[in-house]
């Protein structure tokens, strides 16, 4: 999606048929395959080639089983061992197979067609990741073997996604790397939320500095959904593990992260229970358009395995180099699906 809106050409591989249902509806050019079976040289055309991936997060996440946080040490050796080129593919395949969860090792794949495309001597130009933050060790081990190959890695981060206009508090470990030069992280745009501690006023543009942003205030739940009414959404996870002391969120401040239970956090209006988020909500805390054409089943979940693609976007352009305006993301975010999809990008570079 973030692709889209910022008028790139994207073939994306999606193994999950629900997933890959949705991208069929909304008219994403899709292969419907295993990464694992597939490589650089089944993707030949184009002139400048991004590599851009988030493999899954279940295993790593905190509110998964954990498998990969366990398995860290045993991942980062893999790394290790891929990037030195002293094993065969199938070699370490079969040493991944000793792993709890096969998801695990999806981790990896990247690292491999990275490894694969250098090798067959058309690198990617560019290189996109995104992971839950326990994943920040395996992206800053990747740096180690990006660089070794010729590449130019930033040093990995987790970016908090409030303070680039995503109503909802969701962090997530970033990895950006090109041929030519360092490619620098996105700006933050919106101040970053804390629970209890008022949002400032925003600052004035000079205190940024030529071509930067004034900081604006972190985009609401309310705001995002247009609703007028206030209310309040109380988290299917409970704080410590104890479902009676479930968080809450009001309407004024952003979500809670959105997950693939979204749907079993409840809505209450003046201490009613009023039921659940739509999955258009859903989404739309996610910045999908209101009208994504959301298919297949399992869509909650679908919503919440994605990154938001108004982050993308700006992790995106700036690896690009390009010089995007928030109004240009408002703009995208706002605007129908089914409109867009036939229309020039809504944010074309700006100029400088």
């Amino acid at each position: 999606m973030a692709a889209h809106w910022l008028g790139l050409t994207v073939e994306g591989v999606e193994w999950d048929g629900d997933a890959y249902l949705t991208r069929e509806k909304a008219g994403l050019l899709t292969r419907h395959k295993d990464v694992r079976k597939l490589g650089p040289q089944d993707f030949p055309d184009a002139d400048f080639r991004i590599l851009a991936g988030g493999p899954p997060c279940q295993t790593y996440t905190i509110a998964g089983t954990g498998a990969g946080r366990r398995a860290l040490d045993d991942v980062l050796k893999f790394v290790k061992r891929m990037a030195s080129g002293n094993e065969s593919l199938e070699s370490i395949r079969e040493s991944l197979r000793s792993l709890n969860d096969e998801r695990t090792g999806l981790v990896l794949e990247p690292l491999r067609w990275a490894l694969d495309a250098h090798r067959q001597g058309r690198p990617y130009d560019a290189i996109v990741l995104e992971q839950v933050p326990a994943v920040l060790p395996v992206w800053e081990a990747y740096k180690e073997a990006l660089d070794g190959i010729g590449y130019k890695t930033a040093d990995p981060r987790v970016l908090h996604t409030e303070e680039y206009g995503v109503p909802q508090t969701r962090r997530r470990a970033i990895l950006i790397a090109r041929r030519d030069y360092v490619p620098s992280f996105p700006q933050a745009t919106h101040y970053r939320y804390r629970k209890g501690v008022p949002c400032p006023e925003p600052e004035s543009e000079l205190a940024f500095g030529p071509g930067h942003e004034p900081t604006r205030h972190w985009v609401s739940m309310g705001s995002a959904l247009k609703r007028n009414e206030a209310f309040v959404v109380r988290s299917n996870y409970g704080t410590g593990g104890d479902p009676k002391a479930r968080g809450e969120r009001a309407s004024t401040e952003p979500a809670f992260t959105v997950t693939g239970k979204v749907s079993r956090n409840r809505l209450m209006i003046d201490g009613t229970d009023c039921g659940r988020f739509e999955d258009w909500e859903a989404g739309r805390l996610q910045t999908f358009p209101r009208d994504f054409p959301w298919a297949g089943s399992a869509v909650a979940q679908q919503i919440g395995n994605a990154i938001p693609p108004r982050l993308a976007a700006h992790v995106l352009a700036a690896v690009l180099g390009w010089k995007l305006k928030s109004e240009q993301f408002d703009a995208a975010v706002e605007a129908r699906w089914t409109e867009s999809r036939d229309t020039k990008p809504l944010m074309p570079p700006a100029a400088g």
